[in-house]
């Protein structure tokens, strides 16, 4: 069926007159010549009005931090260019300090079966990895919440070379820039531009394994190695010799 002109005209007219922003529902209209059309008719509804006010959150202050499972809690020493143990940090590690006292620690860490305990206790002062843990403000002070495996070692005095490392970690006297070590090694010009050879000065109980017990490392004190270039933790000791603190999966081979 084809529509009229009359019909056409009608219904325009209808949907011109219609409010804006209704709710349309359908009903049926007669239009002569049009047989049966369903175009809508409005009716009125009300929506109930919506207030949003913007949420205004307040700081708790909190007074203490308990970490949990193998997290520590670590109150971070002042950047300066000596630490109060006396060591002497490089440039970048001023930004962030890389040393702290233990402040509380967690109840440890399950491998296994086996409950194992955290290595530091509180008020020890510890040297931890340059860019781990999660930083946190109160009473005042910085503080770094870190696991405890991100710890490189435990040092109470004022000599660097005192360190005693954790877990799987070694200390090491990085050699001087020769063209040649003192076994006679090689070295390659970018090489001598940070030396990757050094003497072993002290090492970790090893690392955990599968049933939480420690696994000793090959490494010994006293040996000479041979590591990755970019590994680890640099310091610079009292004497002014250089030392890097790293994992001992970053020594490529002992040199003899």
């Amino acid at each position: 069926m084809h529509d009229s002109p009359m019909a056409t005209s009608h219904l325009t007219a209808s949907l011109r007159n219609l409010p804006a922003f209704e709710r349309f529902q359908p009903s049926t209209h007669r239009f002569p010549f049009a047989g049966h059309v369903r175009i809508a008719t409005p009716t009125r509804t009300s929506f109930p009005s919506f207030v949003v006010k913007a949420a205004t959150v307040v700081a708790p202050k909190h007074t203490s931090v308990k970490p949990l499972g193998d997290r520590v809690l670590v109150k971070i020493k002042d950047a300066e260019e000596k630490t109060e143990g006396g060591i002497l940090l490089p440039t970048t590690a001023q930004s962030k300090p890389q040393a702290g006292e233990v402040v509380s620690v967690g109840d440890g860490k399950s491998i296994g079966n086996s409950k194992v305990d955290i290595d530091v206790k509180t008020g020890a002062q510890v040297v931890y990895s340059k860019y781990a843990g999660t930083e946190v403000e109160f009473n005042g002070s910085k503080h770094l919440i870190l696991k405890d495996d991100d710890i490189i070692g435990i040092l109470e005095t004022d000599e660097v070379k005192d360190l005693k490392p954790l877990n799987d970690r070694l200390l090491i006297k990085v050699a001087e820039a020769d063209e040649k070590t003192a076994g006679g090694l090689l070295l390659t010009e970018a090489t001598k531009e940070k030396p990757s050879i050094g003497t072993v000065i002290a090492v970790g109980p090893g690392p955990l394994d599968e049933e939480g017990n420690r696994k000793s490392l090959s490494i010994t004190p006293g040996n000479t190695v041979l590591y990755s270039k970019y590994a680890g933790n640099d310091f610079k000791g009292k004497d002014g010799s250089n030392y890097i603190a790293l994992r001992a999966t970053d020594v490529i081979a002992i040199l003899s």
